[in-house]
């Protein structure tokens, strides 16, 4: 026996209620999606934390320290659910999409389907970034200006809320492309005006490596100001394509 056509496919629109079984459902899938992934990541805990997590300090020599009764467990706790979510936000944003997909012209979702892929990518890509370019540098320049009389021991969860915002700060920078895509399809952006305000977005771009980095290094400012600065004008020719598809 055949499934039942969804609302959008048998032309019924849901109602209120409706809207919010459709959206339980949504957010039940993408919970079930969380947990899947951070049974993966707890499958493989030790070489999460080993080869990745830990592998920018033991590369720079760079002691760690626990102070707290149950410091690792957290840690480890901690880890299992950061790297569960960037497993599933593939599967996150698919059902993102899936809720609100039924309310766009058809026109719409012929592009917006590409959405969850592309903002995967862009998402991933700036995880990339961070950890094999961003947090070297950073690990490197803290080894070059410590005072060989002191002694640096970091505390685990001070490191690990810094490989965190690192990662997810380059993580949804990357994004920039998808949102201008996005936004000049609507109308709230159009390349004319990212044109124009250039010079101010350059101030502004090194106000967010400044922001971003928290090492005054400037070679690791300049790491995250240059590939944002590109950003930006990729996000212009983008607005631009976007345009020339909603003209």
């Amino acid at each position: 026996m055949s499934d039942s056509p969804s609302p959008e496919q048998s032309g019924r629109e849901l109602s209120f209620f409706g809207h919010l079984e459709e959206l339980r459902s949504r957010l039940f899938r993408s919970v079930i999606g969380i947990l899947l992934g951070c049974v993966v990541a707890g499958i493989y805990r030790e070489w999460i934390m080993n080869e990745i997590l830990l592998k920018p300090a033991i590369q720079y020599h760079i002691s760690l320290q626990n102070i707290e009764p149950f410091g690792q467990a957290f840690l480890y706790f901690k880890v299992i659910l950061t790297i569960g979510l960037i497993i599933s936000s593939p599967w996150i944003l698919f059902q993102i999409w899936s809720f609100v997909a039924p309310g766009l012209y058809h026109h719409e979702r012929s592009w917006a389907r590409w959405i969850t892929l592309f903002t995967s990518l862009c998402f991933l890509s700036g995880v990339a970034f961070a950890y094999f370019l961003l947090i070297p540098s950073m690990m490197n320049y803290i080894k070059q200006v410590s005072n060989p009389n002191i002694h640096d021991n970091i505390t685990t969860s001070s490191y690990f809320s810094f490989f965190v915002n690192m990662i997810l700060a380059a993580g949804l920078i990357f994004e920039l492309p998808m949102v201008t895509w996005v936004l000049a399809r609507i109308g709230m952006v159009s390349p004319k005006l990212m044109s124009t305000y250039r010079r101010h977005s350059i101030i502004v771009i090194l106000i967010i490596a400044a922001i971003v980095t928290p090492s005054p290094d400037p070679v690791s400012q300049l790491m995250v100001a240059v590939p944002l600065y590109v950003l930006y004008e990729i996000s212009v020719v983008i607005a631009r394509l976007a345009y020339k598809k909603r003209d």
